[in-house]
């Protein structure tokens, strides 16, 4: 829980600590870190009322402790008792001598008052959904006739989804090599690539995954590329392009580009998709920048297609990302819809006349998505949509969306825009 104090994401973190844990407990690592921040708002009401007084910030360690705890006697087939044992043990390597007694007593009386104790936190929007309060009125008010099912969806375990790579080899004779390998999986009906696997595995368990033959990525992510629909001899952009499974996706599609150019802010996670490029075989240029100020030599360029992947408020992949609940605030939205317009707005003169920008999100906040694509529309005289015909996802005034869960896939938008 120490991302909720740095306000670092759960990803970043698990990357940093992972390598020090040994092989054999980085599962339950895992699993209690993504499970913890997947129920968080419940755990914290329970807690909360477990407490005679709310523990200070220098405490924070022994509140994650807590919630770990109770995590483990909801969510964990457990024995409420070794679950006692092993977390107060926990307690007692914290340098903290009052901590176990602390944490035997609550974790004891949650058992003893758990029924009770639960069915209350149910009363509540946030304890009930697992989500805050600002997100729940959100989407109830977005989504009037879907936002509880999308609540529903954003506390299930994801599935893991892979790209098959057409460059090596069909769907088809990867589903049969993964059969071979005792993997159960089926195709993705709405994606051209798409495979499903019945249980997540470590990828090293995937055939051919080193040597390129898929990658992971969600049914939803791999829209994408067939959208942006580029041809022989185009030039693409892919702005806020990390990690990099939609860069590798359009190279996959059209080997024969002039060239992409990969623009992220964060040279760390640019760094992933040089990772991801190395692993498949594929040349991209790369780029540390803005795409909100553009400049350098991709800058200067203009370009037949261009992916604007925008930082947006994740809302759509809660499943996938737990801690985007602890991370996100109500007032971010409007700030993030703010960066979007202006990066909109910059990337639109480097395409060329009767080239298309496909604008994406993994958001379900209509400022974010439809709303911010007819305001760009309203004011830019030149710009128009393309309409997407798709048996996917739900037809939206402009563009599409696809809702968690639906098909297996997560929450994105999807909007083409034609320069004419």
């Amino acid at each position: 829980m120490s991302g909720v104090v740095s306000g670092r994401s759960l990803s970043d973190l698990l990357a940093a600590r992972l390598p020090r844990i040994p092989d054999d407990k980085r599962p339950l690592v895992q699993e209690l870190c993504f499970g913890v921040l997947r129920w968080y708002p419940r755990l914290r009401i329970l807690l909360d009322g477990l407490l005679e007084r709310p523990l200070k910030d220098r405490d924070a360690d022994l509140t994650a402790l807590l919630h770990i705890g109770l995590y483990q006697l909801l969510y964990m087939d457990l024995p409420g008792h070794a679950a006692v044992v092993e977390t107060v043990e926990a307690a007692r390597h914290m340098g903290k001598p009052w901590a176990s007694g602390l944490v035997n007593g609550v974790l004891r009386r949650f058992l003893r008052e758990r029924e009770a104790r639960v069915a209350r936190s149910y009363a509540r929007p946030d304890g009930r959904y697992s989500s805050p309060g600002w997100l729940v009125e959100r989407l109830r008010s977005a989504w009037p006739d879907d936002w509880e099912s999308i609540l529903d969806a954003s506390t299930e375990r994801p599935p893991m989804t892979l790209r098959v790579n057409p460059r090596k080899l069909a769907r088809e004779d990867y589903l049969r090599r993964l059969d071979e390998a005792g993997l159960a999986a089926v195709a993705v009906p709405f994606t051209e690539a798409g495979v499903q696997l019945e249980f997540p595995v470590p990828v090293t368990r995937l055939p051919g995954f080193a040597e390129g033959l898929a990658s992971v990525q969600d049914a939803g992510a791999q829209l994408a590329a067939p959208l942006l629909d580029s041809r022989p001899g185009d030039w693409v952009l892919d702005a806020c392009a990390a990690p990099g499974g939609k860069t590798c996706h359009i190279l996959e599609r059209q080997p024969d580009l002039a060239g992409l150019v990969a623009v992220d802010l964060d040279a760390r996670r640019l760094a992933r998709v040089q990772e991801n490029l190395d692993r498949l075989g594929l040349q991209a240029e790369l780029a540390v920048a803005d795409a909100a100020d553009p400049g350098g030599a991709w800058g200067g360029r203009v370009y037949d297609r261009i992916l604007l992947d925008a930082p947006c408020s994740a809302t759509g992949v809660i499943r996938r990302h737990p801690d985007i609940r602890v991370l996100r605030r109500a007032e971010d939205v409007p700030a993030l819809a703010t960066r979007q317009a202006g990066m909109l707005a910059a990337l639109w003169p480097l395409l060329r006349r009767g080239g298309m920008l496909l604008y994406a999100t993994c958001s379900l906040m209509p400022n974010e998505n439809e709303s911010q694509v007819l305001r760009f529309i309203g004011f830019v005289a030149d710009a128009r949509e393309r309409p997407i015909r798709a048996d996917w996802g739900r037809a939206r005034v402009v563009g599409r969306q696809t809702l968690p869960g639906e098909g297996g896939a997560d929450g994105f938008y999807y909007a083409c825009l034609e320069k004419v």
